[in-house]
């Protein structure tokens, strides 16, 4: 089976009439596979769709999920780094609560002499 681009090179596309001219969207070219009586267009760079009517950005990494790995380690390593401030406060909260009460040992008794 022939795939679309192969039947635009072997039915020789021809340019559209005035009237279909406008067939296609942002720029791109129209053309007519006479076999078919279809028309198609060629888009212009950053447009995809049958009549170029999506605009697409330019991905500057060809592998988006290493991107996306990355992001996701960078976000649990802020998340281990919180965990272990607040368990570093809990303690030294807890530290300095037991020397304040071995330091004065009457308050440790309930106030007893």
């Amino acid at each position: 089976m022939a795939s679309s681009s192969e039947t635009v090179m072997t039915d020789h596309p021809e340019p559209c009439t005035e009237l279909d001219a406008f067939y296609c969207m942002n720029g791109g070219k129209c053309f007519k596979i006479p076999s078919m009586s279809t028309l198609i267009c060629r888009c212009n760079n950053n447009y995809v769709g049958s009549r170029c009517e999506q605009f697409q950005l330019e991905s500057t990494s060809d592998n988006s999920h290493e991107t996306g790995m990355i992001a996701a380690m960078v976000i649990l390593l802020i998340l281990i780094l919180l965990v272990l401030a607040v368990v570093i406060y809990c303690i030294c909260k807890l530290r300095r609560k037991v020397q304040r009460s071995s330091k004065n040992p009457l308050r440790s008794q309930n106030g007893q002499i």
